[in-house]
């Protein structure tokens, strides 16, 4: 692509309305469909013209056609079906895809999600090609740079002109990186937004309780799905056994990853060695929120579901020994675990469901307009490049 086609012209850029603003969004996992389903209809209210671009990062249909027609995400304009594979070559895959759909769609903006490999190599790809990047759920850090998803958010947040922060650490975290205060702009977690709105529809019509026989608060809400956990055989064994023991005096249901499901397997073992867990297909968005927001107590790996146990006023044990929200641990809102043992198990619940906060008027995500926040910050920015 030329260079002199991607100069700013000022004077261009001041009488585009929002409807000529081209934004390509970036998805490729069930964490993005989530986000995209509330800054799509931000985006498209306020009047831009977005172009949803899927990787398929995530292909199984449980893990991605039913989030599309569930949470009524438009159809993808682009499929790259990438799948599954080790992360330079899943990666370069993606970027030789993107390259290609942006030379043809030529964005004003590239809007990435969060810290996926599909995050990465839509940042990448335009960055070569002189596209500015917007980052929703900029300035997120575990601290363990070995987590690949660490990695890609550091990337991401370097290469990305305009940085949108969820909270105030993830704003501190960006300055204290060298990033400029005026690539960045706090406008709340979308996932609070998602959550909130699609919370009420799951409470309203979801029936994954009677169907499951089971009663609010009388159950335990498990996921395992990280690599850090996963690709470890010991970690993995023991947090299964973990979760097996304590799963004898209180219910857990476990929605199985597929990965997790071959990683088992690979360790030498299988989720048949683990009676007394309830294990479930992957779900749908609509019945993951409502058996969180029945649960007694959430134990995951899972980001998404770290936030989403506080929106619900859930206890959650993460099954990490990081987390990318300390402030949440900080305020008694969540517990690290990584359990050796049962016992470890047991102590870290027992701790959640003692001391867990009973009042709070704490929103350090937002209150459920970080949407569009969003779109209006990209309507006011206008075409950065042309």
């Amino acid at each position: 692509m030329d260079q002199s086609e991607n100069a700013p012209n000022n004077q261009q850029s001041a009488i585009r309305t929002p409807q000529s603003i081209k934004v390509a969004t970036i998805v490729g996992a069930r964490p993005q469909f989530i986000k995209t389903a509330v800054v799509s209809h931000a985006l498209r209210e306020a009047g831009l013209h977005e172009v949803l671009i899927h990787t398929g990062q995530h292909y199984d249909p449980l893990l991605s056609d039913i989030f599309f027609a569930e949470l009524g995400i438009p159809a993808p304009d682009h499929a790259l079906h990438v799948g599954s594979a080790a992360h330079g070559a899943q990666t370069g895959r993606m970027l030789e895809g993107l390259e290609a759909v942006f030379q043809q769609e030529r964005p004003d903006w590239v809007l990435v999600y969060g810290d996926t490999n599909s995050t990465l190599a839509g940042t990448l790809a335009a960055a070569k090609l002189h596209i500015p990047v917007a980052h929703v759920e900029a300035g997120i850090r575990s601290g363990n740079r070995r987590m690949p998803e660490e990695l890609n958010r550091i990337a991401t947040d370097h290469l990305a002109d305009l940085l949108f922060a969820p909270t105030d650490l993830a704003v501190d975290n960006l300055r204290q990186e060298g990033i400029p205060d005026a690539r960045v702009r706090q406008v709340g977690d979308v996932t609070c937004d998602a959550a909130l709105y699609f919370a009420r529809r799951a409470a309203e019509g979801a029936d994954i309780l009677p169907k499951l026989g089971l009663t609010p608060g009388g159950y335990a809400l498990a996921t395992v799905h990280r690599p850090e956990n996963t690709d470890d055989p010991a970690v993995l064994r023991a947090i299964f056994a973990a979760l097996d023991a304590v799963a004898e005096d209180l219910p857990i249901v476990l929605p199985l990853h597929p990965r997790t499901r071959a990683a088992l397997v690979a360790a030498g073992t299988s989720i048949d060695a683990y009676p007394h867990l309830r294990v479930l297909e992957p779900l749908g968005f609509m019945d993951i929120l409502r058996l969180e927001q029945g649960a007694r107590v959430l134990l995951t790996d899972s980001g998404g579901m770290q936030k989403e146990a506080f929106y619900f006023h859930v206890p959650c044990v993460t099954l990490r020994p990081d987390t990318e929200y300390p402030e949440l641990v900080a305020a008694g809102y969540l517990a690290l675990c990584v359990p050796r043992t049962p016992d470890e198990l047991r102590a870290a619940i027992d701790g959640m469901l003692t001391a867990y906060p009973t009042e709070r008027d704490w929103a350090p995500f937002g209150h459920g307009d970080a949407a569009r926040h969003v779109a209006r910050i990209l309507v006011e920015e206008g075409p950065a490049w042309r």
